[in-house]
C-alpha cells in the first residue's frame, strides 16, 4: 500500500520500492557499469536514449528519453532529467550510486543502488522512492517496479561471468 506524506506543505503521494539480488560480478565492475549514464540505455527497458551528459566532480547530470507504448501502437517519449552521484569510497567491498529523476507531470523519483561484496560476487539493493501528484502513484509505481525487476535481469546478463 503506497504511503502518503507531507512534502513542501502539501500532501504528496509517495512509496518506496526495494529489490535485492545477487550477481556474479565483483562490486568494482557493477559500480563502473552503473556509474556510466550511457549504460542505462536498455538497462531500463524504458530508456531508449541518453544525451547531454554533464560531469562535475562525482556528480553527473544528463537527459534520458523514456519510451512508453500504449496498446502496442501509441508511443509517448518522456524526457527526464537525471542526477547521478557515484560514491566508490568502500570499494572493493561496497559502494553506492544514488540520484534523482525529474519527470514531466511532477513525478519525482530518488534512487539508490547499494553494492556489497558477496561470496557469489555482489549483492545489489535497488531502492526507489517515488513522489507523484495525486492519481499517478499507482501507475508510476507499477512502471517503476517492472523496470526494477527488468534492470536486475539485464544487469545480471550484461555482467555474467562465463563458466
Amino acid at each position: 500500500m503506497p504511503a502518503r506524506r507531507i512534502e513542501e506543505g502539501a500532501e504528496v503521494p509517495s512509496t518506496e520500492l526495494k529489490h535485492t539480488f545477487e550477481i556474479a560480478a565483483p562490486p568494482e565492475e557493477v559500480f563502473a557499469h552503473l556509474a556510466e549514464p550511457l549504460h542505462y540505455v536498455g538497462l531500463s527497458p524504458l530508456v531508449v536514449a541518453v544525451r547531454d551528459v554533464r560531469r562535475s566532480g562525482g556528480t553527473v547530470r544528463y537527459t534520458a528519453v523514456e519510451r512508453f507504448r500504449f496498446l502496442g501502437v501509441l508511443r509517448r517519449d518522456n524526457i527526464i532529467d537525471v542526477t547521478l552521484a557515484a560514491v566508490p569510497d568502500g570499494l572493493p567491498h561496497s559502494a553506492e550510486i544514488f540520484g534523482e529523476v525529474r519527470s514531466p507531470g511532477r513525478v519525482r523519483m530518488s534512487y539508490r543502488f547499494t553494492i556489497d561484496r558477496h561470496e557469489v560476487g555482489s549483492v545489489i539493493t535497488d531502492t526507489l522512492r517515488l513522489r507523484t501528484p495525486p492519481g499517478l502513484l499507482r501507475f508510476a509505481a507499477s512502471q517503476a517496479g517492472a523496470v526494477q525487476q527488468a534492470r536486475a535481469r539485464v544487469l545480471t546478463d550484461r555482467l555474467a561471468r562465463p563458466v
